[in-house]
């Protein structure tokens, strides 16, 4: 059987790198891109280290995914090894700093919107073909934040992103690609970190066990031996 090919976008760390992880432990091989060289070589060091039979590879792919240049030669790179792809898993958010609608910073609002819609948006058309190619499926995670006090920048950004995804769902029905969004639990990440600094992280869901979670939600089995 042809081995089966995702893509994660924010693979080096919280929920994408916990998906890249249990892709590669189900036999997947992952294309994992993130801008943190260190986050990517460190998560690639975590697979390694399962030593499991069956266990899938990683490609390191560390771009920012707002170079539409860039990543539109990861795309085309993709096609001319693997023809396509049976999984997106788009993890990639920039979360900018808690603070009034009326005291936005300019930069945080400009990165939370090129970050989180734009590249969406850029990305979706390239990504497309690719999931076609394979009958795959592209994964898109919620965190409603919209209309949140202080939440202005990434609330707006993160909900314009998951629009896009909604259309692009409705879209393709019928024909696909199948597109899902998800809504992971809260997991103890960097994100939510800076989101609420000080809470009690033991309450928490472990990523890893998350991103298992999700998987098996949308019946993204282990790649048979």
């Amino acid at each position: 059987m042809t081995q089966k090919i995702a893509l994660v976008t924010g693979a080096s760390r919280g929920l994408g790198a916990a998906l890249a992880e249990q892709l590669a432990a189900r036999g997947w091989h992952v294309v994992a891109v993130a801008r943190t060289v260190g986050g990517l070589e460190e998560l690639d060091d975590r697979v390694k280290a399962l030593g499991l039979p069956g266990v899938g590879a990683l490609t390191l792919a560390p771009m920012d995914i707002t170079n539409d240049d860039a990543m539109r030669h990861l795309c085309l790179s993709i096609h001319d090894r693997w023809a396509g792809l049976d999984l997106w898993a788009h993890a990639a958010i920039h979360a900018a700093p808690l603070a009034p609608a009326g005291a936005l910073d300019a930069k945080d609002w400009d990165k939370s919107v090129t970050t989180n819609t734009r590249a969406t948006g850029s990305l979706i058309p390239m990504v497309e073909p690719l999931l076609r190619a394979r009958k795959g499926r592209a994964l898109f995670f919620d965190d409603p934040r919209a209309g949140a006090q202080f939440f202005g920048a990434y609330g707006a950004s993160k909900a314009a992103q998951i629009a896009l995804a909604q259309s692009w769902q409705a879209e393709n029905r019928k024909h696909g690609p199948q597109v899902s969004i998800l809504t992971p639990a809260p997991m103890p990440t960097a994100t939510r970190a800076r989101f609420f600094p000080g809470e009690d992280r033991s309450k928490l869901a472990d990523p890893r066990a998350e991103a298992a979670r999700l998987l098996d939600a949308c019946a993204l089995e282990a790649q048979p031996s």
